[in-house]
């Protein structure tokens, strides 16, 4: 089972990156959170990796730091939350974010993720409130990488979350400024769709 990589970062095409270790390209699936941190193409990158098996389909899913590799375990064991939800939940909100949401009963805020109702998101609170510690202080950066078309790639990428294309062009456009690269366009998104405002 593979549990952390080493290599380099030669592909972003978000949620998906493509890391390169001992000549073999992986791709990783990764929340929306780590690809805000991850470096230049190119460079080296360390990741924690949750490595998933069913059946005849293997996934690795990627992240840059072990707090958010164990909230996504933590989340695949609740009932009725997969992957792609959980991948939601790590984008639209930091470590911290989720931790206060939880601690605080706030299911109105949980259910403005793609894929959770009242119910997943009471679940949520109920099995994972004694699992999610204090929040603290967890930044998350942006690196400017900017893509030839960073509305069309912010769109895509909300639409892999789970977000419907009128939503999501929603999204962007009440929250975009000019200048704006494919991941702030994401965050800012994300931020607002979870009622963080910009």
């Amino acid at each position: 089972m593979i549990g952390r990589m080493r290599g380099l970062l030669v592909a972003k095409q978000p949620p998906w990156v493509m890391v390169e270790a001992g000549g073999i390209g992986y791709e990783l699936e990764v929340p929306m959170s780590t690809l805000y941190d991850l470096p230049e193409l190119g460079r080296e990158v360390i990741l924690f990796v949750h490595y998933a098996h069913k059946e005849d389909t293997v996934a690795l899913y990627g992240f840059l730091r072990e707090a958010e590799r164990a909230q996504f375990r933590n989340l695949l064991r609740v009932s009725g939350i997969g992957a792609k939800i959980a991948l939601s939940v790590l984008s639209g909100a930091s470590v911290d974010e989720f931790a206060r949401l939880v601690q605080t009963g706030d299911v109105t805020a949980l259910t403005r993720v793609p894929g959770i109702g009242k119910k997943t998101a009471e679940r949520i609170v109920l099995e994972l409130r004694d699992r999610v510690g204090a929040p603290g202080a967890v930044s998350m950066g942006v690196h400017a990488d900017a893509p030839r078309d960073p509305h069309g790639e912010a769109l895509t990428a909300l639409q892999q979350l789970g977000y419907k294309p009128v939503e999501a062009q929603r999204l962007l456009r009440d929250t975009q400024a000019p200048g704006d690269n494919a991941e702030a366009l994401i965050r800012k998104a994300l931020k607002a769709a979870l009622g963080g405002g910009n």
